[in-house]
């Protein structure tokens, strides 16, 4: 049963057996939850909650829940998973660049659900690195604020999902890291479901640190192994 100090996990979903079935599991695990049908509420309660991990259906009847992924991703800095009926592989890259951290499709497992968000506050509360601040290559990444910031002062934010990435990057700089280490450090689905999500979150990582898609000087592919961050980091 969960305690005070348990991880708060919000719940936003416009079915009722849906929000009363992922409570039931998440509590009987261990966790706190607050769950809401709409979205004007669930923001509302965000004014006096600092939940963990959020869990969003993208079909809410009044807010398109990817508006809601993205600001959650840019201003709370909390753990976010889509729950979604949209299986097509677009819905999820949509999702997935907007900031969420994971994407379940309906119908479910609940015992996956709670697997997941395990999964992922595992990644976020053993971060690779402690420091807050790193600077490489005339930029500056604050993981404090989700902000960069390049030499001119000119502020880029980046979403927690996107954050996680970067940090990976800039901790073990000029090294190799195979998708099987990504998987081991990150979280989350394995198989195509993570390496889609880790293409889409670098992705967007090169294009915030204004690099040429065809070809990356700072974050390398090397087909078939990984990839390679190739620069010089000073932590903070």
């Amino acid at each position: 049963m969960s305690k005070p100090d348990s991880p708060l996990v919000t719940i936003l979903d416009d079915e009722p057996a849906i929000r009363t079935m992922l409570a039931d599991a998440l509590e009987e695990a261990g966790f706190r939850t607050l769950s809401f049908a709409r979205a004007s509420a669930f923001e509302a309660a965000l004014k006096t909650h600092q939940p963990d991990v959020c869990l969003v259906d993208l079909g809410l009847p009044d807010t398109d829940g990817l508006t809601i992924v993205h600001r959650l991703a840019l201003e709370q800095g909390a753990t976010v998973i889509i729950i979604s009926g949209r299986a097509q592989v677009q819905d999820k890259v949509t999702g997935l660049e907007l900031g969420a951290d994971d994407y379940i499709i309906k119908p479910f497992d609940p015992a996956e659900v709670v697997a997941r968000v395990r999964a992922r506050l595992r990644s976020t509360q053993q971060p690779v690195h402690s420091g807050n601040t790193a600077r490489f290559q005339g930029w500056t990444a604050y993981f404090d604020r989700y902000v960069l910031t390049d030499d001119a002062g000119s502020e880029t934010p980046f979403s927690h999902a996107e954050g996680e990435v970067l940090r990976l990057f800039l901790s073990s700089p000029r090294r190799l890291i195979s998708r099987a280490q990504m998987q081991e450090s990150l979280g989350g689905g394995a198989g195509e479901s993570f390496d889609r999500a880790m293409d889409v979150r670098i992705s967007r990582l090169r294009t915030k640190l204004r690099e040429d898609p065809k070809n990356p000087q700072l974050i390398k592919t090397i087909y078939g192994a990984g990839y390679i961050f190739l620069g010089d980091v000073h932590w903070s």
